[in-house]
């Protein structure tokens, strides 16, 4: 049999989800959340920084919360190129090192 000139029959659907609607965000859409989330945990991270900034004045705090900001805006960044599951583990990591962090100075005192 040709089937360079058989109809749509010839060829079943690869699965059951072939024609079924995607579920979840679309590809723009989690984009779109991964920038968003960056820019306010960017603008969290900030306003702790300042707060702890004038209670205490520990380089510590500020390194901690400067990678935060740094990886925030990687994530931002690769969120922006497309890259939405390495900018979720790279946002993901940056609020656990800094949380972590924090925690690890504050049980020192």
């Amino acid at each position: 049999m040709d089937t360079a000139h058989a109809g749509p029959d010839a060829h079943p659907q690869a699965g059951p989800e072939a024609g079924a609607e995607r579920e979840g965000l679309t590809p723009r859409q989690a984009r779109r959340v991964r920038i968003v989330l960056s820019a306010l945990i960017m603008i969290a991270a900030a306003a702790v920084l300042a707060l702890r900034l004038g209670s205490t004045h520990s380089m510590l705090t500020v390194g901690f919360y400067g990678m935060a900001l740094i990886l925030s805006g990687s994530a931002l960044v690769l969120s922006k190129q497309g890259r939405t599951k390495v900018a979720t583990a790279v946002l993901g990591l940056g609020v656990a090192v800094a949380l972590a962090g924090e925690w690890a100075v504050a049980s020192m005192r």
